[in-house]
């Protein structure tokens, strides 16, 4: 067995003994501190990280019941060692987004950013503009629905689909597929994929990177 595959059946092993102490106080906690510390290692090391972030991914559930506000973490992205390291050193210093808005009934939902990230925002997609409210700043809105996973087909994730709102950018955002999965109660582990362009590829979508979100 390889130390990757070992990671993984480990990660799997402390997953499982989270879950069982899901309904004491600190779990969730005890999970988000987790994702936070592989946030770390995958800036220093993504090769020991990710197939810890693989196994979780793998071994998620489909989250049923979430609505309202989370908070959200970028934890590693996994496009090439030229663009992950400048992605690395800009959200080392700033970071636009702040967490994901869920509406479970309406299976909807949008981003949640930073004042700062209109400006940026402007310049990438001028005709575009985000929305202010009693949260802050939002954008992009998204549909959700449930379906087996682009890399995980025996897991039934939660899509996060920007491409069918028309009013998204064309540019970036409408080929972005979120996938989400419950870790335990409140966290959920997330995989970032980008449809391709044909020139470039088969047309089919590519992970990129992973994210985490919680609830309060």
């Amino acid at each position: 067995m390889t130390d990757a595959v070992q990671d993984g059946v480990d990660a799997v092993a402390r997953l499982a003994d989270l879950r069982a102490d899901a309904g004491k106080l600190g779990t969730a906690a005890a999970a988000w501190a987790w994702l936070e510390d592989l946030r770390g290692t995958s800036r220093e090391d993504l090769a020991s990280a990710e197939p810890v972030l693989d196994a979780l991914f793998a071994a998620g559930t489909t989250p049923t019941a979430l609505d309202g506000a989370t908070e959200g973490i970028l934890v590693a992205t996994t496009t090439n060692r030229v663009l992950d390291t400048a992605v690395k050193a800009l959200t080392a210093v700033w970071m636009p987004w702040r967490g994901k808005r869920f509406d479970s009934e309406a299976g909807s939902g949008d981003n949640r950013m930073t004042e700062s990230s209109s400006l940026v925002g402007k310049l990438l997609w001028p005709l575009y503009s985000m929305r202010t409210d009693d949260d802050g700043r939002s954008a992009f809105d998204f549909s959700t629905y449930a379906e087996p996973g682009v890399e995980d087909p025996d897991v039934t994730v939660l899509v996060i689909d920007y491409a069918g709102i028309p009013q998204n950018p064309a540019l970036v955002i409408r080929s972005i597929r979120d996938e989400l999965v419950e870790l335990v109660p409140g966290v959920y582990l997330g995989k970032i994929f980008f449809k391709m362009p044909k020139l470039t590829g088969d047309g089919g979508f590519e992970r990129i990177g992973f994210f985490a979100l919680r609830s309060p």
